[in-house]
């Protein structure tokens, strides 16, 4: 008989399936719609698709407090900086969906103005095929992308193990030395 037999009213589990559950259940999305690809995006949002069966139904317009970045249609290199900026602003966790095939690859503007897909900026997690995809191509894409989250290991966002392998990788062999 083990532990939980004893205390009927308590559940015993492995702390990582937990927070990736909890993680990909409550993406809390910023939207950067730049073009035409912001109807599908939003017909995605309505009732006759509900995206908020799989948790991610309200849009957040800070980056502090998202962790799904959406990249929703053409990105111009002057747009470029600003995207990097809320992308870096954004707190760990963060994922990013490409949504669309001029995020993706800058689809039919094949131009100096366009940037030939967004993740020469920044990192994609999952790229979204169409011109524009159909919501069902963004819930699949959604599904994906959980999937993902609930397979990585949760010590990847260490905040402390992170900042202590800086610490040592920015020591110097001379300042080890002379500690010892």
């Amino acid at each position: 008989m083990g532990l939980e037999h004893r205390l009927p009213n308590v559940v015993t589990t492995k702390l990582g399936p937990v927070l990736n559950w909890a993680r990909k259940y409550s993406l809390f999305q910023y939207p950067f719609v730049t073009a035409c690809c912001g109807m599908e995006y939003m017909a995605t949002s309505c009732s006759r698709y509900d995206i908020a069966r799989f948790g991610a139904e309200i849009p957040r317009f800070s980056p502090r407090q998202a962790d799904l970045l959406w990249v929703v249609g053409t990105v111009n290199h002057k747009l470029a900086p600003y995207l990097r900026r809320i992308y870096d602003q954004m707190a760990e966790p963060k994922w990013v969906m490409s949504f669309g095939v001029c995020a993706s690859t800058g689809g039919f503007y094949d131009n100096y103005a366009a940037v030939q897909g967004i993740d020469k900026i920044i990192p994609v997690d999952v790229f979204i095929p169409g011109c524009p995809p159909r919501p069902e191509q963004v819930l699949d894409a959604l599904m994906l992308l959980q999937e993902k989250i609930s397979k990585e290991p949760w010590e990847k966002y260490d905040f402390e193990a992170k900042m202590a392998q800086k610490r040592s990788a920015d020591a110097s062999p001379s300042d080890l030395a002379q500690e010892n």
